[in-house]
C-alpha cells in the first residue's frame, strides 16, 4: 500500500501523517509497514537539539496509524464512508531503544479482540530488527 492509498484510510496529514508504506496486510489478521525517520521531521527541531531522538508519543501514534489501516481493511471501511477510528488507549507500553533520524521504523500490528466497536491490537515497532517499542493498543470506531 503506497502512501496515496495510506492517506484514503487516514485522516491524518502532514506533518501528523507517521506512515509511509504497507508491505504486508491479511486482513483481520495483520499488517506490517514502515516510518523512514528523517531530519527533515520537524520534531526533532525541539526534540532535542544537538541529540534528535524521535518521541516516544510518536512511535506510539505511528503503530496506532498502522493499526487503524489494519482496522479499516478488516472491517471494509474507509473514513469517507462517515467512519472514523480514535486512539483510546495503550497497555504495556514499553521503550527499548532510542530512534533517530536515518532509522527506518518497522511497525508491525496484530489484531487481537473486537468486541461491538472496540479494537485491540498487539504492536511492535522495530529498527533493524531490534525492539524499539511494543503496546497493546485500543482502538474505537465511531460513527461520524
Amino acid at each position: 500500500m503506497d502512501i496515496e492509498e495510506i492517506r484514503s484510510y487516514l485522516p491524518q496529514r502532514y506533518p501528523f501523517l507517521l506512515l509511509d508504506r504497507v508491505l504486508e496486510l491479511e486482513s483481520g489478521v495483520r499488517a506490517v509497514g514502515y516510518k523512514n525517520v528523517t531530519i527533515n521531521e520537524e520534531f526533532f527541531n525541539g526534540h532535542f537539539p544537538g541529540k534528535p531522538i524521535m518521541p516516544g508519543v510518536l512511535i506510539l501514534e505511528s503503530m496506532a496509524q498502522l493499526a487503524g489501516v489494519l482496522g479499516f481493511v478488516s472491517t471494509g471501511r474507509k473514513p469517507s464512508d462517515g467512519v472514523i477510528h480514535l486512539f483510546v488507549g495503550a497497555d504495556g507500553m514499553r521503550f527499548k531503544r532510542q530512534v533517530i533520524p536515518g532509522d527506518r521504523l518497522t511497525l508491525e500490528a496484530s489484531i487481537g479482540n473486537c468486541k461491538r466497536n472496540l479494537y485491540k491490537f498487539s504492536c511492535r515497532a522495530t529498527v533493524d530488527g531490534d525492539l524499539a517499542a511494543s503496546a497493546e493498543i485500543l482502538i474505537a470506531e465511531q460513527v461520524l
